[in-house]
């Protein structure tokens, strides 16, 4: 069955990764192939992120370039970038419990925060779902996400093309609307994150080898 897999990188990453480093040198085609039956094929892979900002952390555009450049040792693999906006917004404050001493008082209605936010991801990964299935692009589709934005261009892929298209949740308790909607349901175990890691150093063709950031291990970062 040729089966397009369709990742939400900023979903897996803050769902399934962003605490545990020791899983971030992530194969995400390895991994989906782990999860998946024999008889998925996987023809294509399709990450949707965004350029991160090094205004809360200067060295995170880095680490970043370096895994994309790891993701684009994977033939099938295409990395479509969306936008990841840092803003100063005005935000309402929840009063502190009754219960203890306040750490100030009077407290202020709202504050102002640093507000971090990534843009176009689900669009685009929704809109090429949806534009894939009219092709016939795929006989299943699996989405990595548990985003409910996703929840419409997966029911159309389903309900008005008569595609299969499958959820591998990177939670635990993944949103019922989106189970209830999806062909299927897997989970993405820890199991699964070790298993699909790419190796350090890892080869490339005509370029020097990538090795894994160091701070990507159990416990830093």
């Amino acid at each position: 069955m040729r089966t397009i897999v369709y990742v939400d990188g900023f979903n897996l990453y803050y769902r399934a990764l962003c605490f545990r480093p020791e899983f971030k040198w992530l194969n995400v085609k390895a991994l989906a192939e782990d999860i998946l039956d024999d008889a998925n094929e996987v023809t294509a892979v399709k990450y949707y992120t965004a350029r991160v900002s090094a205004r809360v952390d200067q060295d995170a555009p880095r680490r970043q370039q370096i895994y994309f450049d790891a993701l684009e040792t994977i033939p099938e693999l295409q990395i479509i970038q969306g936008t990841f906006r840092v803003d100063k917004k005005y935000a309402r404050l929840v009063a502190p419990p009754a219960v203890g001493k306040p750490m100030f008082k009077p407290w202020p209605d709202v504050v102002r925060i640093i507000k971090t936010e990534e843009k176009g991801s689900d669009v685009n990964l929704g809109s090429h779902l949806v534009r894939d299935a009219f092709t016939d692009a795929f006989d299943v589709a699996v989405v990595i996400t548990n985003d409910t934005d996703l929840i419409e261009p997966i029911r159309i892929a389903i309900e008005e093309v008569g595609k299969v298209v499958g959820i591998l949740s990177p939670v635990n308790h993944p949103a019922n609307d989106l189970v209830a909607t999806a062909s299927f349901l897997r989970h993405i175990r820890a199991g699964h994150l070790s298993r699909a890691q790419f190796p350090s150093p890892l080869p490339r063709a005509t370029e020097p080898d990538l090795l894994r950031p160091p701070s990507w291990v159990a416990n830093v970062d």
